[in-house]
């Protein structure tokens, strides 16, 4: 980049609060829960070894624990920096304004203008991704770029029909129909609206719990440290062997993220441009059992607790086993029955606790 924008000034929250979400298969909604079945077990560090939203690590954060923030998925990895690893740094009203307008030193690229049209957002709205992303990209400050960050995703997220990227349908927002949901006015609100409103609720969930809390990107099978407790949430494979690919669904984020290099990563045969898919023993129902069993193994000293649903692939009974044959004790708790968004199934979310 040709300049760098250093943000100095600095902005006092009120109390601190997990913003809104709109991210496929979040904890937030039971976070609640989650804690109420955990929180008579002894433990200080923990691991949030497949972090998404960070819905639960911000929960240990706020109950005194000393929170490992991980995901494979470098977009995640940013939000798990702005929100859990960070304790004191904030974005205030006129540096969000400097990120939102040209700056006469920087050459502005056309990337997402010229290779998404049509598919995600309007053209003026790729414009404004071009401007704003090459902004973010000048911040020196790690935590402030961080925040910006999480800004965009969200307000990327919630323009876009499903709240997904696994389609080119921008048509679903233009077309001039008679609608029954609101979202249309959510779609038509502009990009600078919803980054400040994102920004806002990013400085509003930041605190210092006086503990070392960490973001990290890594495969789960190469983090070598000891936890007192991780918490488990793998992506999600139904009875039918139906998985959830997080990196398809949000691949244009990742791009965001790494602009420089987007065009050498995208599949160009694919209508919506997505990223070329990797390999996941995650969405494998020929691997996953085996998967588990390696994850298990690989934290079998920490106490674990495991999101899962009452449907998935391998079973719960399965997942027990397993956990016993490591010599754990189990015990599984099961929430109120729950439709998820984009799923026409009902299934209980449960928590495996394994000590």
């Amino acid at each position: 980049m040709s300049s760098q924008l250093a943000f100095f000034s600095e902005y006092i929250p009120t109390v601190a609060k997990f913003p809104s979400t709109r991210y496929q298969g979040s904890k937030q909604k039971f976070v609640d829960w989650i804690w109420d079945c955990v929180k008579d077990i002894p433990f200080h560090s923990a691991l949030d070894a497949f972090g998404g939203t960070g819905s639960v690590s911000f929960r240990l954060k706020e109950e005194g624990k000393k929170v490992t923030y991980n995901d494979i998925l470098p977009f995640n990895y940013i939000i798990g920096r702005a929100l859990i690893e960070n304790k004191d740094t904030y974005l205030d009203d006129s540096e969000v304004a400097s990120l939102l307008k040209k700056n006469g030193e920087v050459r502005y690229p056309d990337f997402i203008t010229r290779t998404f049209k049509d598919i995600y957002f309007t053209d003026e709205e790729n414009r404004w991704l071009d401007v704003v992303s090459t902004n973010i990209r000048c911040i020196n400050n790690p935590y402030k770029q961080a925040i910006a960050y999480f800004a965009l995703f969200q307000s990327c997220i919630i323009k876009r029909p499903y709240n997904l990227f696994h389609r080119r349908n921008l048509y679903v927002r233009l077309q001039k129909v008679e609608r029954s949901f609101g979202n249309k006015k959510t779609w038509d609100t502009p990009f600078d609206t919803h980054f400040r409103k994102f920004v806002e609720e990013a400085n509003n969930a930041i605190f210092d719990n006086e503990q070392l809390c960490l973001s990290i990107n890594e495969n789960v099978f190469d983090i070598k440290d000891y936890y007192d407790f991780v918490y488990i949430d793998t992506p999600y494979l139904n009875e039918n062997g139906v998985g959830v690919d997080y990196a398809d669904f949000y691949h244009f984020l990742n791009g965001l993220l790494d602009y420089d290099n987007w065009s050498s990563q995208i599949d160009y045969n694919s209508k919506h441009r997505r990223l070329y898919r990797q390999p996941n023993v995650w969405n494998d129902a020929a691997s996953i059992h085996q998967a588990f069993k390696r994850l298990f193994a690989q934290f079998r000293n920490s106490t674990m607790a495991i999101s899962y649903r009452s449907n998935g692939i391998p079973t719960i009974n399965e997942l027990v086993e397993i956990l016993e044959g490591l010599g754990k004790s189990v015990k599984v708790y099961q929430s109120n029955e729950i439709r998820y968004a984009l799923s026409t199934r009902q299934s209980n979310e449960v928590l495996i606790v394994a000590r």
